[in-house]
């Protein structure tokens, strides 16, 4: 492969469309200036599924976001981090819209939210964190899905359509995911995804104000290319 400042100056010989600039992009190996993942006429990323698509949360999100948040808090407290006080206020969305970009310009973790194509209903989210680099190339997966779309398919279009984004775009080797023993639906998921069971952590993350043992799953570059293990 060519030396960044080598492409770099090859993209900037003539202008090229925003949609060519990015499909060229995408197709090459993840690049140092590509950090950050805004494409050439300030796009971002729109990954596509079969009935899904996903893109970076927005501050218009709030609303939508909130009220699909609220309506399943009971069924998302129990696996979630306890939540704050003013988790589902205006100005708490905001503070998080400020770190999830943050963290994208750092190469530290990528949020992206989840929609259905059918009617732009916002589903859900998935978050890719802990991002390293050099001789590790791994982060960790991390979702969730509002009450009245779970258990439909939803969840596993969208991990299907991230995947080859998390390898081929943004470079990783690894992707690692954990959940607790009980929680069902998730191990069935990540196993239909490919990934595979790698151990238990015991005490290993504060879930609804307790330390959680998690069984802990990962995927590899090349298991991805061929295929869920049967």
């Amino acid at each position: 492969m060519p030396p960044n400042d080598t492409i770099a100056a090859r993209l900037a010989q003539r202008p090229r469309s925003p949609k060519k600039a990015i499909g060229a992009m995408m197709q090459s190996r993840p690049l140092a200036f590509m950090r950050g993942l805004t494409f050439p006429g300030g796009q971002q990323p729109v990954i596509q599924g079969a009935n899904i698509y996903l893109r970076y949360p927005r501050i218009g999100d709030y609303h939508n976001w909130a009220l699909l948040r609220g309506e399943s808090r009971e069924f998302l407290t129990k696996w979630e981090p306890v939540w704050a006080e003013d988790e589902l206020t205006r100005g708490a969305f905001r503070r998080r819209i400020k770190r999830y970009q943050k963290e994208t310009r750092l190469d530290s973790a990528y949020v992206f939210f989840v929609f259905r194509k059918s009617d732009d209903r916002l589903m859900g989210g998935c978050t890719l964190s802990n991002v390293r680099r050099g001789v590790t190339q791994c982060c960790a997966l991390g979702y969730w899905i509002g009450a009245r779309f779970a258990r439909q398919g939803f969840m596993q279009d969208a991990l299907a359509a991230l995947i080859p984004f998390v390898f081929k775009t943004l470079g990783m080797h690894r992707i690692e995911a954990a959940c607790v023993p009980e929680n069902g639906p998730s191990r069935s998921l990540l196993g239909k995804l490919g990934f595979r069971e790698e151990g238990l952590a015991r005490r290993y993350l504060l879930i609804n104000g307790e330390w959680s043992d998690h069984i802990l799953f990962a995927l590899l570059e090349d298991e991805s290319r061929s295929g869920p293990a049967g």
